[in-house]
């Protein structure tokens, strides 16, 4: 029964390998090219608002055309963008390289939730979700460790290239098992159902998991310039230690995973849990308070996984709050809230990273996490009407 989740983990797993290419590689990339951070930040909005918008749709789409065609559409999109990378030269290049990324990887969360809802029974469906997303961490992991190499030998543009053909490679493994007994389709919607954003449980996914979750893409995107220019590591140094933030994203995973179907269940409101997470997402502010680079590498570590707590169970209560058929919308609209703070949020820190406002922007990161929480126990509160 884990076959389907196994395969959409590599699905995941190409996703941030082809987005992380670039964060791993920017100290090179940027030395190479002359952008700035603020450049090189601005790209990543792109991608992220291109991210914003696809999730949802790509959620209503694969609930409407079914998951094997949906999915070859999606993945075939974004492996032809990963690959365009390796003949940009400048910033409206990168831009519009990293926006067609976004728009085709906006459906692997989507993907990942509606293959744990057709191929899992409900209380193992969040583990389900657990395997199909754990390819996005094991891909953060392996992406520094494969492609500094490469980049170092061949170029960093090489490196975009070798993800070309890893993507080729899945869409063949997936035409070949997206299918009975593997994955049991479910009733598809009879019209496609867009996300609606008079509903409470809408807002409350979008608190949860955009502002709770938002500490994963920022450090995942800012951590190697931090480490680069204020810890004076080298692109080979990055390669070796880099895997060391991501494994506490993959961790959170399978950890809230079992959290969420284990403890949290049916229960819509679990108000201890959300504070719980709130308070620990606060360490990730000390990291400009220690030149350590292994106390730094802890508190990145640390703040993947707390976030990754926020994400995992914010889809949780939305997929039980929605219908099933819905599933993929339910993760589109989460994944595209988080995708749009990222976006925003990315626009001021690359320039505070620019002027090395570094303090401002780990608080920033640090208190995210708690405007999320206290969105979220105000809009879930019972009683109150969706305005």
């Amino acid at each position: 029964m884990w076959v389907a989740s196994g395969v959409i983990m590599l699905s995941s797993f190409l996703s941030y390998v082809d987005r992380q290419i670039l964060a791993v590689l920017s100290p090179m990339i940027l030395h190479d090219t002359g952008l700035s951070v603020s450049n090189y930040a601005d790209a990543v909005s792109a991608f992220s608002f291109a991210y914003m918008i696809a999730n949802p749709v790509w959620g209503s789409v694969l609930d409407r055309i079914g998951l094997r065609r949906g999915m070859l559409i999606a993945v075939g999109m974004w492996t032809v963008a990963s690959v365009s990378h390796a003949w940009v030269v400048g910033f409206v290049g990168f831009a519009l390289a990293r926006t067609v990324l976004g728009l085709g990887e906006g459906a692997t969360f989507p993907g990942g939730l509606r293959t744990a809802a057709d191929s899992l029974p409900p209380d193992r469906r969040s583990r389900g979700m657990a395997i199909a997303y754990s390819g996005s961490t094991l891909g953060a992991i392996v992406t520094p460790l494969v492609v500094t190499p490469i980049a170092l030998a061949f170029g960093w543009r090489s490196a975009f290239l070798v993800t070309g053909g890893l993507g080729a490679l899945w869409l063949v493994v997936w035409g070949a098992t997206a299918r009975p007994p593997w994955l049991i389709p479910s009733k598809r919607t009879a019209r496609m159902v867009w996300p609606s954003p008079t509903e409470r449980r809408f807002w409350m996914l979008v608190a949860g998991m955009g502002l709770g979750g938002a500490q994963l893409g920022t450090v995942l995107t800012l951590s190697p310039i931090y480490l680069n220019r204020v810890l004076g590591m080298t692109q080979a140094e990055l390669g070796n230690l880099l895997w060391i933030p991501t494994l506490g994203w993959g961790i959170g995973y399978y950890f809230f995973g079992w959290v969420a179907d284990r403890w949290v269940g049916d229960h819509q409101r679990p108000i201890g849990l959300y504070v719980l997470l709130a308070v620990l997402s606060l360490p990730i502010v000390l990291v400009t308070h220690t030149d350590s680079r292994a106390a730094v590498l802890a508190l990145f570590f640390w703040g993947m996984f707390t976030a990754v707590g926020f994400i995992t169970v914010s889809l949780h209560i939305a997929a039980r709050g929605y219908p099933r058929d819905q599933t993929g919308m339910v993760a589109g609209i989460g994944s595209g809230a988080w995708g749009a703070v990222l976006a925003l949020v990315l626009l001021f820190l690359g320039r505070w990273f620019d002027h090395q406002a570094y303090q401002a922007s780990f608080l920033a990161m640090a208190l995210m996490p708690v405007l999320g929480t206290a969105l979220w126990l105000w809009i879930s509160k019972p009683g109150r009407a969706a305005r």
